[in-house]
């Protein structure tokens, strides 16, 4: 099996992404490129420092990816989450490839579940089993945006303290 763990040539800062004009589309465009985005960071840097803390916090490259998968399982897929913490730390057994495929296929039956819903004013999955109502979709889908936005400013930062490489 071909590693999905490229090597990375430097890459060009891209600009947002293109969408198509319904709010659906434009939201999943967004979430798409931040989950690309995400991913591109890894690319090339090898064991141990993909996983190897670049600050105080502990946060490494596959603990965000990992943390992200933990992500959309749960506000999407309805998975309960009972240890946040947790999913930022790769095991010693699990492998970048392994971490990286988990989450594509996660972002993959996500998006599913995104395509299938027709309004995005309806509850989306209910998060973990949680009691009481489930925010709308568009809510989920915003809160997700903005998760890994964020996440992947963490991203850009661990990767040029790691070889120096920037860019989207």
């Amino acid at each position: 099996m071909p590693s999905t763990h490229r090597s990375a040539a430097r890459r060009r800062d891209a600009g947002p992404p293109k969408t198509g004009p319904g709010e659906k589309d434009v939201l999943l465009g967004f979430l798409d490129y931040l989950r690309d985005s995400v991913i591109a960071k890894t690319h090339g840097v090898p064991e141990p420092q993909v996983r190897t803390p670049g600050v105080t916090s502990g946060t490494n490259l596959l603990g965000l990816v990992k943390h992200l998968t933990h992500v959309e399982r749960h506000w999407l897929l309805g998975h309960s989450i009972s240890d946040w913490g947790a999913t930022f730390r790769p095991e010693a057994h699990e492998s970048a490839d392994d971490i990286l495929l988990g989450y594509r296929e996660t972002a993959a039956r996500a998006n599913e579940v995104i395509a299938a819903c027709p309004d995005l004013a309806t509850a989306g999955p209910r998060p973990g089993g949680r009691p009481g109502p489930a925010p709308s979709l568009r809510w989920t889908l915003t809160h997700l945006i903005e998760e890994t936005g964020r996440h992947a400013g963490h991203a850009d930062i661990l990767r040029e303290l790691i070889d120096g490489a920037i860019g989207r």
